[in-house]
């Protein structure tokens, strides 16, 4: 019987759909990050933007999970990635976040290589979400995706380390050590997106 009930493939576009807002996000952050002196309230309010719409594709993929009979995933899978990948621009718009409320004047070069991280994840996950549907080159994009957040986990302990090597003012390490924590936290999230689509993809084959 369940043969003769079309699956819903929906899921798939949503999923794409949030691929793509994080990288758009992701690319704010950046600009953030590169543009010495810019107006970073303006950045923010772009992100904030990127995270309701996040937001909003959860709720519309929550919506049609709690109403669809025949899923094309197991219904565990979709609710996993779902939150996962809206993680991700959460923390995207939370490092953002803090680069307004701690009035960051100029950037580190440490964070503009974090940034750069994240803006490859993103990269990354939208091909791995994009090949989902038919299952097909999702490894080696997860493979990637967890390179990058190894890379990292490195930068992150070097630019920290870095704030207590140096002299700095205590103000300035409390603000950037949140920074740079945050923003290595959004890898970690990119890498659990990586490990759900890796796990779909196994069940799937």
């Amino acid at each position: 019987m369940f043969r003769l009930i079309p699956r819903e493939e929906k899921f798939f576009d949503f999923f794409k759909e949030a691929a793509g807002n994080i990288l758009e996000g992701a690319k704010v952050l950046i600009r953030m990050t590169d543009e010495q002196g810019g107006d970073l309230q303006e950045r923010w309010k772009q992100l904030e933007e990127f995270e309701h719409e996040g937001d909003k594709i959860t709720h519309q993929i929550i919506r049609k999970l709690n109403r669809t009979f025949i899923t094309p995933l197991d219904r565990e899978d979709i609710h996993s990635l779902t939150v996962a990948l809206d993680d991700v621009m959460d923390l995207i718009e939370a490092a953002a976040a803090r680069m307004c409320l701690y009035k960051i004047k100029q950037s580190t070069e440490e964070a503009r290589k974090l940034a750069q991280l994240i803006l490859k994840s993103a990269e990354e996950i939208v091909k791995a979400v994009s090949n989902l549907e038919r299952m097909d080159d999702v490894m080696e994009h997860c493979i990637e995706i967890n390179r990058l957040e190894n890379m990292a986990d490195d930068v992150s302990r070097e630019a920290i380390a870095g704030l207590f090597d140096s002299v700095h003012d205590p103000i300035d390490v409390i603000k950037w050590k949140e920074i740079y924590e945050t923003m290595e936290t959004a890898t970690d999230r990119c890498e659990d997106v990586a490990n759900i689509v890796e796990s779909v993809a196994l069940k799937n084959a």
